[in-house]
């Protein structure tokens, strides 16, 4: 599966582990700069605080003047002139140097101003020390404890997929459904499988053994009633052929027969469909090379029975010489629908049969369908009965659904007054490169 669930949890660990990760390095260095900020002002004033004191117990108090701090004082009337002149615009409170890394604390008390610019290289190296720890180790922490949870519910999650994969790959209308359901014994299930994937791996096995004997049920009834209906069709046939060669027989009842041998031909045509269908499980004794042209040209020539009454020319027009690996059958039973179509109702004009490489197109100059109609014309049961015409044998619906069978593509286009064309895709498929 393109996307099972092992790569879907995957994605959504590293996902999480990726936003994890951001939100606490963003807190991390937030709260280094919150803590740095805090941590220099409290050693600004507690440095004013020390010089104060000290001045209150001698005025001649050194300024604090160290390496990393600068003290500057004014007394009441002095001029700013006697300080730099990078800090002689500074009120009261904590600034920073412009274009420097250094803070000033201003303070000013009845006995002066008091200037102190500090640097903090210890304290910024501290805060960058401890921040950049804190975020390799929670990262650490992070992907450790992302990767093991992964792992975990990868093990979990083993069997699910598995299933799910077992479960794609099957086809209810394979005979060998017994297998599927021996496929999903829960001792063949692998990975960590709990309570649940036992249960629904017990689901599948009855599930699997339920569509088998319903396939199988469905196949032996369609096989057992088209081979029980053929014995009473051969009779019907073989009857109306004798009595339509009677001479005594009425026009009358000549048509009456003829109908009779239409609905005949339309319910073995039925039955073969279904045969056909019945061993939709794959039975390679239905597959043969076989020339499209001549199985046409037995259709053709069948249809051209039906137009004897009729002032309709069929003609075929082969321009390629196709061969296909499939039921030569199945191709014969589409084709004698559609000419059966075609013949029905098309008057006067022309039924033509063309043969391409990929496709045979079976087109008519009859009545034509319109859109509403043209719309249900693959759907089950339905036939439109407005033109009081015949038709009533095997529907749209299992010609299209024989042609599936074999992966054949039918497509119809149709319009009233202009007629209708219908067109036969096959698909490349078989051995040695056959159509």
């Amino acid at each position: 599966m393109p996307q099972g669930l092992p790569r879907k949890l995957r994605y959504a660990f590293i996902l999480q582990a990726v936003l994890m990760s951001l939100a606490i390095a963003v807190g991390i260095v937030v709260a280094g700069a919150v803590i740095r900020e805090l941590a220099t002002e409290r050693r600004l004033h507690a440095e004013a605080g020390h010089y104060w004191s000290g001045r209150a117990r001698d005025p001649a108090f050194p300024l604090p003047t160290t390496s990393t701090v600068s003290g500057y004082f004014l007394a009441p009337g002095d001029s700013p002139a006697r300080l730099p002149a990078a800090l002689r615009g500074f009120r009261p409170g904590i600034s920073r140097l412009p274009g420097t890394s250094y803070k000033v604390l201003v303070e000013q008390r009845p006995q002066g101003r008091l200037y102190v610019v500090m640097s903090f290289p210890v304290t910024d190296t501290t805060v960058f020390s401890i921040g950049a720890t804190s975020i390799l180790l929670s990262l650490l922490a992070v992907c450790g404890a992302t990767w093991l949870t992964y792992r975990t519910s990868k093990r979990l999650v083993t069997p699910v997929n598995w299933l799910a994969e077992q479960v794609s790959r099957w086809q209810p209308g394979d005979p060998d459904t017994g297998a599927m359901a021996n496929l999903l014994a829960s001792e063949r299930i692998p990975g960590e499988e709990g309570s649940e994937v036992q249960k629904l791996g017990r689901a599948l096995r009855g599930l699997a053994e339920r569509v088998q004997d319903f396939v199988r049920r469905e196949r032996d009834f369609t096989r057992d009633a088209s081979h029980e209906l053929r014995t009473p069709l051969t009779v019907i046939r073989v009857a109306t052929d004798m009595m339509l060669a009677d001479a005594e027989v009425s026009p009358r009842q000549q048509r009456a027969l003829a109908r009779m041998q239409r609905a005949g031909r339309d319910m073995e045509a039925v039955i073969e469909a279904f045969l056909i269908l019945a061993r939709e499980g794959g039975d390679g004794a239905l597959l043969e090379d076989f020339d499209v042209n001549a199985v046409v040209d037995e259709e053709a020539e069948k249809a051209r029975m039906r137009l004897r009454d009729k002032p309709v020319e069929l003609v075929v027009t082969a321009y390629a010489a196709p061969r296909l690996y499939a039921s030569p059958r199945a191709l014969a039973v589409i084709l004698d629908k559609l000419l059966d179509n075609a013949c029905t109702f098309t008057d006067q004009g022309r039924v033509e049969v063309i043969v391409e490489s990929d496709r045979i197109i079976v087109q008519d100059t009859g009545i034509g369908m319109s859109p509403e109609i043209l719309s249900k014309a693959y759907d089950p049961f339905y036939r439109a009965d407005i033109f009081g015409r015949g038709g009533k044998g095997m529907g749209l619906s299992i010609v299209r659904r024989l042609g599936e069978r074999f992966g054949w593509q039918m497509t119809l286009d149709s319009a009233p007054g202009v007629g209708t064309t219908a067109t036969v895709g096959f698909a490349r498929r078989g051995p040695e490169g056959h159509a």
